[in-house]
């Protein structure tokens, strides 16, 4: 339940084991739409935890960065192993650093130094002139969140998981102490194990079970993008020293080139699961945070969005990765905050082995397929390998988005894998991802999807149920 980064991540692994029917279950229109949407993309190298305070985020996240190595390759998600640096700016930072170093040895994580300014200035020429000292994490990496979710689900997909979009969870059913299945908007499904990776709302299902041991609040960040074309970037990720709620407003590239700031961390009430908007106030701390870790930021007026995000900060600091006894059948994979996009096939395969804990018999699928096709992606290919795609499909040729160079015959391959919305189209593909934010292709977008799926026109939506763009013709 929740086909976020970490539903999709155990929905694909389960479906190597013949034992098992899967199949996923998420309220939007499309998979990733919640937490891994809207966050920083980064995957951390494992030294922020403290492992005899957090031992499931401390031992996971090491696990998970190795795994996202080979993960990576087979679902072909592009990575980036840029290495992070944290910097010090005064003695106390200093000192926080230290205890970082210390940290991540505890931790098994390879590669960690601390280095001086000249090193810092040498290695990012952007990074600010006022640092002392920075603390360097080679193994740390960037991915594309909503592209590695995407990419985990048609893995699953692939190998035989069904998918149940704009389904809603409403309550887990229990008889005699074990699960028997799940009502929901559409219906009532049954089954035997339910795992619970509804993020944001991870502690509202679990309590239709009978677990209540745990709550979850959510934490909005704020970011600023900018174009690819700015003309001041980094190269690796910076940190400020971090503090005890976050680790802190972050300078980032993205694996497309753009450079990313962000997020603050601003806690929010109950009833605000849904409060994804930005704020004046939260996007000037952004601001000023990110401005003391370089140099130079672009202009802020040349920022071509600004988007917030929501993550679940579980009231006991550690993730909640447990199977129960009672009612049998349920596991919960909740309270996934940072670094849940790291942890994610590690928590898949935490499950794994929660299952089999419970003598649950596994047996591997000898058909099951690692790897995953994907379509090439026009913008990134050397211009012979341009001739050779038009040749094969002259629609390579018909450019629909062109800030981002995307061209029909990819819009065609994402419709054809299941996109029936504008931001379905704009996440597998990055049409409308440019400087103009789909000004100039929504318009295309839109009558493409309509002649591929039959549908008006006016049917058409943003991102799902109520959010139609047009309501008909004028004239």
């Amino acid at each position: 339940m929740g086909a976020g980064i970490v539903g999709s991540a155990v929905a694909r692994e389960l479906t190597k084991y013949e034992e098992f029917d899967v199949r996923i279950l998420e309220k939007e229109s499309d998979v990733g739409w919640g937490t891994s949407k809207a966050n920083t993309g980064i995957v951390h190298a494992g030294y922020d935890d403290d492992p005899e305070k957090y031992p499931l985020r401390s031992r996971l996240c090491s696990m998970g960065n190795e795994l996202w190595h080979e993960l990576s390759r087979e679902l072909q998600v592009p990575v980036e192993w840029c290495g992070a640096l944290v910097l010090a700016f005064n003695e106390n930072d200093r000192r926080t650093l230290r205890e970082l170093l210390s940290r991540g040895r505890a931790n098994n994580i390879p590669g960690l130094e601390l280095v001086g300014k000249g090193f810092c200035s040498e290695l990012e020429r952007n990074v600010s002139e006022d640092i002392v000292e920075g603390f360097w994490a080679p193994t740390s990496g960037i991915i594309s969140p909503y592209e590695a979710t995407i990419a985990l689900t048609e893995s699953a997909v692939d190998n035989g998981a069904l998918i149940h979009l704009e389904t809603l969870a409403r309550q887990i059913v229990v008889k005699a102490g074990k699960v028997v299945g799940v009502e929901t908007d559409m219906g009532f499904l049954e089954a035997d194990f339910i795992i619970n990776a509804s993020g944001i709302f991870g502690d509202h299902l679990s309590r239709t079970a009978g677990i209540s041991d745990f709550s979850i609040r959510p934490r909005r960040g704020e970011y600023f993008l900018f174009d690819k074309d700015v003309a001041f970037k980094v190269h690796t990720t910076l940190f400020p020293t971090p503090q005890p709620a976050t680790k802190g407003v972050v300078v980032t590239p993205t694996t497309e080139g753009n450079l990313l700031i962000g997020p603050n961390a601003k806690d929010m009430g109950e009833d605000e699961r849904d409060a994804t908007m930005t704020t004046r106030n939260g996007l000037d701390e952004v601001w000023e945070e990110a401005s003391r870790l370089v140099a130079r930021l672009p202009p802020r007026n040349t920022a071509m969005r600004t988007f917030a995000g929501l993550r679940p900060e579980p009231n006991h600091g550690d993730f909640i990765v447990k199977a129960y006894d009672n009612p049998f059948g349920f596991v919960n994979c909740v309270g996934m905050r940072s670094p849940g996009l790291t942890s994610a096939p590690a928590i898949a395969k935490e499950v794994i082995s929660l299952l089999k804990e419970h003598d649950i018999r596994l047996t591997m699928r000898r058909n099951w397929n690692a790897s995953r096709e994907v379509t090439p992606k026009f913008r990134t290919v050397p211009l012979y390998e341009m001739d050779e795609l038009i040749s094969s499909d002259v629609r390579y040729g018909n450019i629909v988005c062109t800030c981002e160079m995307v061209t029909e015959a990819e819009i065609r391959e994402a419709i054809k894998r299941g996109a029936r919305t504008f931001d379905s189209i704009k996440f597998r593909t990055r049409a409308g991802m440019g400087r103009c934010q789909g000004s100039f292709c929504l318009a295309k977008v839109m009558a493409l999807l309509s002649r591929e799926t039959g549908e008006p026109i006016e049917a058409i939506n943003m991102k799902g149920k109520g959010s139609n763009i047009v309501q008909g013709p004028m004239r």
